[in-house]
Parts: structure tokens; sequence; C-alpha cells
């Protein structure tokens, strides 16, 4: 007679308490420590939260966003992407349009068109302008321009069975060709400068306090939202073909998968993830424009995913903070310098962190618990010998 044992429950599967607790934390320090802090706290104070540091940190947790992103199709797929920061900066200029249609008629030219429109004498909006003057559907254009975009190239890409360093480099090409094209002025996105002075959102001045810890926080509730999202994919049936994919996929078709259908279906969910990154990174940034499609910047968003450990969700998070938070630093004290720290980190994450930061705090606990189990087994060893005596 076989035994049931009791299965987990969703929540259980997904983390562990301690997990669950850490989650809470990370969330109640976005919500509530973050706010009081910043707009509770007078300035003089050192408990003080400044609002550049607001602004730093929501720019960060934009970029964990991509990060998390990036570890769905490398970590979990194995499918090395060097074009996500094209997806990042459609979601940006999808909602940057209709942050521009906010501004109105407070322009330098005091025109309904944008500045930029106004200076190269356009007369109307292009077409693909219609109806960006409205919330929800520019909402729905963050995700879909991102989505549609990664879905038609995904399918010719895995349909093609191309992978490896080729569809990293097709997918440079990719951003690439984006990035010069948005450069052109005859695109209707503002050339070189992009879209920048935004004014409103939802007719609120977008400058305030409350908007931009608004925006803070909901950038943290949404991140905490995706990681369990992704988490819950990963611990699935599907999120097991997608590990199983990364490491045999011959094998995964001699067992009657077919992987293009696997392959397709996160690959546009983790640019979809971008683009609400970008959307969120406009309004607390001020600007975008076509550098963030640069092919620099979507190798950089793979470092982020190598240094904080592949195929871990929270390692990729811890990553970009520490390379974001280095890089604000040094382009403060060493701006030359920061481009080979870049690359010194990148080559030493490979070369002796394999799993990077977040598999060396795992090496480092597991050798403090068998030192710990060691020293307790003499002990436990005398005391079971004074007993039988």
């Amino acid at each position: 007679m076989h035994e049931k044992f009791p299965q987990p429950t969703l929540v259980h599967r997904l983390y562990s308490s301690k997990a669950w607790l850490a989650l809470a934390i990370a969330l109640a320090v976005v919500c509530v420590v973050f706010p009081v802090f910043n707009l509770l706290v007078p300035e003089t104070s050192v408990f003080y939260i400044s609002d550049y540091t607001v602004a730093l940190c929501g720019k960060i947790l934009c970029y964990a966003f991509v990060a998390l992103a990036m570890d769905l199709v490398w970590g979990y797929t194995g499918i090395l992407s060097l074009g996500h920061g094209l997806f990042f900066a459609l979601g940006g200029y999808a909602f940057g349009m209709y942050l521009m249609r906010q501004i109105g008629t407070d322009g330098s030219y005091h025109s309904n068109l944008p500045d930029f429109m106004v200076f190269l004498d356009w007369k109307t909006y292009p077409w693909y302008w219609a109806m960006t003057d409205h919330f929800w559907f520019a909402l729905l254009l963050v995700v879909l321009v991102p989505g549609v975009l990664a879905f038609i190239f995904g399918y010719f890409a895995f349909r093609s069975r191309i992978k490896g360093v080729y569809f990293s480099i097709i997918t440079q090409a990719m951003t690439y060709a984006f990035m010069l094209l948005f450069f052109r002025n005859e695109t209707g996105f503002g050339g070189n400068n992009g879209f920048t002075d935004f004014k409103r959102l939802l007719d609120i001045p977008i400058t305030t306090g409350q908007m931009r810890m608004a925006l803070f926080v909901i950038t943290g509730i949404l991140l905490v939202a995706f990681l369990i999202i992704s988490r819950a994919i990963v611990t699935s049936k599907f999120g097991r073909v997608l590990t199983a994919i990364r490491d045999a996929e011959s094998r995964v078709m001699f067992s009657g998968y077919n992987p293009l259908h696997y392959k397709l279906a996160i690959w546009t969910f983790s640019a979809v993830i971008c683009g609400i990154a970008g959307a969120l990174y406009v309004p607390q940034v001020g600007i975008i424009n076509p550098s963030e499609m640069s092919p620099a910047n979507s190798i950089e968003i793979a470092i982020w995913a190598a240094v904080g450990g592949r195929g871990t969700l929270i390692g990729p998070l811890l990553g970009a903070g520490i390379v974001n938070g280095a890089k604000s630093y040094f382009t403060q004290a060493f701006p030359e310098y920061w481009l080979y720290f870049l690359g010194l980190l990148f080559v030493l994450a490979t070369l002796y962190l394999p799993q990077g930061v977040l598999g060396l705090f795992g090496k480092v606990k597991s050798k403090l618990k068998a030192k710990k189990t060691e020293n307790e087994l003499p002990s436990n060893a005398v005391d079971g010998e004074a007993g039988q005596a």
C-alpha cells in the first residue's frame, strides 16, 4: 500500500517561508520606508532620503526588470539576447509619446505639436501617433509594440533553428538597425534628442515629490509581482521544459516537444517585461532617446545577469543593483575608468564566479554550515560515549 504524501501548495512551492518574509520586507521598504523618509521626514534629518536617491533607486529598479527578463531567456532557456535594450527602449518610446502629448501647449513654441515637430515644420501628427494622448492606449502600446516585434522576430529566428552566437549577433544587428532608424528626424521620434521635457502624467505635474514617489512605489510593486510570476513559470512543467531546452534541445525534440513554441513564448514574455520597464523608466528619468538602443546597453544587460548569477531570478536583480550602483559612483568619481571597470568585472565574474555573486554567497554559506557540523560532531560523540558509560 502506497503512502500518500501531502502536496505542497503553490505558495510553498514557489518560495520558502524565509523567502516570502524577505519579499515582504522588501515591499515594506519600498512602500513604507521610502515614502515616509522622503516625504514626511525633514530634509535636515539624518533619516531623510533625498530625491536624488529615490530617482537613482527607481532607475535601478527599472533595470532590475530587464535583468529579470534576461534571466528568463538566457539563464533558464539558454538564449543569449544582445538586443533586449531595444524592447526596453520601445516601451519607453511608446509611453513617451503619451507624455509628449501631455505637454500640450506648454512647449517652447506653444503649439499642440511637440517642439521637435514644430522645429522640423511638421503640420500634423504622423498616423502612428494617433490615440497616443489616451493613457490606456499608451499602456497597450507599451505591451504590444515590443511584444509583437519579439514574436515576429523570434518566430522566424527560432523556426530557422538559429541559436548560439548567431542568434546573439542578429539580435545585436536588430537593435543597431532600430537605433539608426530612430536617430533619423523623419521617423517622428525626436531624432538624436528623443523625447524629454515632460510636464504631466494623468494631468498631474510629473516633477512633484508625490508623483515621483508614486512611480517609485509602483515600480517596486510590479517588480516583485513579475518576480513571483517568473518564479511560478520556472518551477512549473513549462519551466522544466525550458531548462531542458537549455541543456539538451535535441533530446527535448526526441521526447515529442516542439522547442519553437516554448522559446517563442518565453522570448515574447521577456520582451513585454522589458517594455514595461522602459515605460516606468521614462517618467522617472525624464528622457528617452536612441542611445538606449545602443548595442553596448544590451551587452551591459547580459553583464548584469552574469555578475548576479544566471538561472536564479534573484541573482540578476542583485547584479543590476551592483553594476548600476558602481556605474553611478564611477561616472561621478572616475568617469574615464568606468568601461575598464565594467570589462574587468565581466572577466572576473566569468572566470571566477560562474554562478555569479549569488553563487558565491551560496558557497560561503555551505562552507560555514559544513564547518559548524564538523565542530558539533566531536562533542556529540563525546556525549554519546559518556551516556554509554
